[in-house]
């Protein structure tokens, strides 16, 4: 089996970006999938024929499984899934509608599914496989003004848990990255909305800067490598120490 082909989801966002770079700066042949077509156009432009760019709703199943298909056609068996997709607002619980609830569960975590049970079926048929969910520290410890996100987040965690204990015997690695706050539109658009509660929030963090997008990207390269072999069910927090659990 083929260790090139890596999918990336939610490639066009800040976090997305950053680790497609890093994978095709390691050698990696890279699918990637987001919502965002004119980003994916410019990624795909910017980094080659090392790219191949798959727009696609991810909270649609059939065009989450037909992409899948496609990029396996195209490409070749998909030795690594890296799902990054994720989106939130900072709002209070008791403000939030259910149709807000639906949003963020979709994007956060159903669209999740969607995404590993077809490269799943496929990495268990081949008897070897890594996985790399972007989760959150949210998703370990909550967060005020993200309760549904986090809730989302903490699901992630727990489901990539569950799938490694499931799939090990396959040779089968799923892992977490929990970023802390991170310089990615999302997070310049809360400090824009929130400038006094991020500035706590940075002082807070022991390195006092919010991690690049190249931060978190490194660790998801390490995951991917033959170094993390023997790593699995693990969530780390690439956080400057923020949380240290």
């Amino acid at each position: 089996m083929s260790k090139n082909v890596v999918l990336v989801t939610g490639a066009a966002g800040g976090i997305g970006r950053s680790i497609c770079e890093r994978l095709v700066a390691d050698g990696y042949s890279v699918a990637a999938t987001d919502i965002n077509a004119e980003g994916l156009k410019d990624l795909e432009a910017s980094l080659g024929g090392s790219l191949k760019a798959y727009p696609a709703d991810q909270t649609d199943l059939a065009k989450v499984e037909a992409l899948v298909a496609q990029a396996e056609k195209d490409l070749g068996p998909i030795f690594g899934l890296v799902n990054v997709t994720g989106w939130t607002h900072a709002t209070r619980f008791e403000t939030e509608t259910a149709d807000y609830w639906d949003k963020v569960i979709a994007i956060n975590f159903t669209s999740l599914l969607y995404v590993t049970q077809p490269i799943l079926k496929s990495m268990i048929a081949r008897k070897a496989g890594r996985m790399v969910f972007i989760a959150s520290d949210a998703g370990k410890v909550g967060t005020a003004t993200e309760a549904v996100y986090a809730g989302a987040k903490g699901a992630v965690i727990a489901f990539a848990k569950s799938i490694a204990r499931e799939n090990a015997r396959h040779s089968i690695n799923v892992n977490c990255v929990s970023p802390g706050p991170t310089e990615t539109p999302l997070f310049a658009e809360e400090m824009k909305d929130n400038p006094q509660i991020v500035e706590r929030m940075l002082k807070a963090i022991p390195f006092r800067r919010a991690a690049k997008p190249s931060d978190q990207a490194a660790v998801v390269s390490f995951l991917l490598s033959d170094d993390a072999s023997y790593l699995t069910g693990q969530a780390l927090s690439v956080s400057g120490g923020l949380t240290m659990i």
